[in-house]
């Protein structure tokens, strides 16, 4: 992406005037999750709902609150997500064994099929950015900014 184009994309900002880091990230951010999105959906997945499976798919279950936390989505467009892809048997909820009143999301052995062709599918659309934009391995800088 160039600068111009950041730039053309924002009209409120004023001509010659440089973009903000924050345009060229969001900017980014809604390109390649567009990407993603159309790449996902060969398999009818959303990028929200392969994020989930995602973050499940160390065996250990979460709790919906440290999930939403974690992911950054609304505790109530969680609960949506999880329910679809518990509708679809692709997670299911426990009663956490220490503490009755906590229900944990795990992710089913059919979606942990479901998440190596989607996350098959992740790789090969990130292999084309990073050749695109001619980036190796960008997970440096973009790791310092998502910990600032």
């Amino acid at each position: 992406m160039t600068t111009k184009g950041a730039v053309a994309a924002h009209e409120a900002v004023p001509a010659g005037t440089p973009p903000l880091l924050v345009e060229l990230v969001a900017l980014a951010h809604r390109r390649l999750t567009s990407g993603l999105a159309a790449a996902l959906a060969e398999e009818d997945c959303t990028v929200d709902q392969w994020r989930v499976m995602r973050a499940l798919a160390d065996g250990e279950g979460r709790a919906m609150g440290e999930l939403a936390q974690a992911l950054l989505i609304p505790q109530a467009s969680l609960s949506r997500l999880v329910d679809a892809l518990a509708d679809a048997g692709l997670v299911y909820r426990r009663q956490d064994d220490h503490d009755r009143r906590r229900i944990t999301a795990h992710l089913s052995r059919q979606g942990r099929t479901r998440l190596a062709r989607l996350d098959a599918l992740a790789a090969a659309h990130d292999a084309a950015v990073r050749t695109a934009c001619g980036l190796p391995d960008p997970t440096g800088p973009l790791t310092r900014l998502a910990t600032l």
